[in-house]
């Protein structure tokens, strides 16, 4: 029987073993899938972030074409006014020469010629967006169209009006370029 007993002792002993295999492969099994999803967790993070990051830069460079292109349709909006800027005394000078022109040689064709190199110079000017700033005798004298030269007495003006206009303004879009030259009453 002693015998028996030992039989049986390494029975139950093999019979404890085999219970305890399932149970340990299980844990193992687990702390696998704990730390496969503990990686899976990080790489979604990393993942993330990684993509955050990278809308983020896109932005940034979005703003910075933006910004580029801006300043560069300011370079070139500059660029044109500056130039603008010089050709209008050219333009002035042929309207004081149509206006003193003397009427017997108006319809000679070298005055013509000469008239319409000024209204080609006129259409330029328009295809550039440049407007004139068209004043009135007795209009209010505005300081962001009109530059005033002169304060002086005048029959049936009101003081603080525009006497009359010496020289041209002009403007392109809201934009004045050169204020109009004139005279206000006192």
């Amino acid at each position: 029987m002693e015998m028996d007993n030992q039989g049986n002792g390494a029975a139950a002993t093999a019979d404890a073993n085999v219970q305890d295999t399932p149970a340990t492969a299980t844990n193992t099994e687990q702390t696998q899938l704990e730390a496969l999803q503990k990686q899976l967790d990080e790489a979604n993070a990393k993942a993330s972030e990684n993509l955050a990051g990278w809308q983020r830069e896109r932005a940034e460079f979005s703003n910075y074409k933006r910004r580029q292109d801006q300043q560069m349709a300011d370079l070139r909006a500059f660029s044109t006014v500056n130039l603008i800027k010089r050709l209008l005394p050219i333009q002035d000078d042929f309207e004081r020469a149509q206006k003193t022109l003397p009427e017997g040689i108006s319809h000679m064709t070298w005055i013509e010629g000469v008239m319409l190199i000024q209204r080609k110079l006129q259409m330029l000017l328009e295809s550039e967006g440049v407007k004139t700033i068209d004043v009135k005798p007795n209009e209010v004298f505005d300081p962001n169209l009109h530059e005033a030269i002169s304060h002086d007495e005048a029959d049936g003006i009101e003081s603080g009006h525009v006497i009359e206009m010496l020289q041209t303004g002009y403007k392109i879009g809201e934009r004045v370029i050169r204020p109009a030259l004139v005279r206000v009453a006192r």
